[in-house]
């Protein structure tokens, strides 16, 4: 069974907050003692509490005046390596979930753009009023695929091509050049639509000649 999660709010009953602060205070004392025993490092508490103007200190004066002096002669660089207070451990937090949501992303863009693909070549669908962004995409994915099937060919260049099961009996060289068609197509569409949008933006007449 799951423990309840912790409402981290400032408890305003007095009484409740002292119990609190007895409970938490024995828990922490407890755990610092297991530490020093388990780990065996020097560990020591310092608690100060509204009720009493003299602090509290685990396990001794001298224990803890030893975990100070050992503390000192350490470098302010070294302390700083490992320091992390709740602002950095936020910031870390919201780091780390940037970059999974951005890695999300990516592989559900990743997905969308290899259905549009896989439609075109299952069906014949153009692209006519596809968006510009989408044509790079898929252009983009068309590369990737191609540097992996050319990687593909060359490690088993020596083995005979097999039909592909997927593609209903497909080679692997009737596949290459199904896609080597499809990114002409989309590199065509670009163009076509780069020339539009310069027309339209500009007022001008673009024509691309060839040598």
């Amino acid at each position: 069974m799951t423990r309840k999660k912790v409402d981290l709010t400032y408890i305003k009953n007095d009484s409740k907050r002292k119990t609190t602060l007895n409970k938490r205070k024995n828990g922490l004392v407890k755990k610092i003692n297991e530490i020093n025993i388990l780990c065996g490092i020097e560990a020591c508490a310092i608690i100060y509490t509204p009720d009493n103007p003299q602090p509290e200190v685990w396990p001794s004066d001298r224990a803890v005046q030893s975990v100070l002096s050992r503390l000192r002669t350490v470098s302010e660089l070294e302390k700083g390596k490992k320091k992390l207070c709740q602002e950095s451990f936020l910031r870390q937090r919201i780091i780390k979930a940037q970059a999974q949501l951005r890695k999300l992303r990516n592989e559900i863009r990743k997905k969308e753009v290899t259905l549009l693909m896989f439609q075109y070549l299952n069906a014949n669908n153009n692209f006519d009023n596809s968006r510009m962004i989408d044509l790079n995409d898929i252009s983009n994915l068309i590369d990737q695929n191609l540097e992996k099937i050319e990687n593909n060919i060359s490690i088993s260049q020596t083995q005979k091509v097999k039909p592909i099961a997927e593609n209903g009996g497909e080679t692997m060289s009737s596949l290459v050049n199904r896609v080597i068609g499809l990114e002409t197509h989309v590199e065509a569409m670009q163009h076509d639509n780069l020339s539009m949008d310069l027309n339209n933006g500009l007022g001008i007449s673009l024509e691309i000649v060839s040598l």
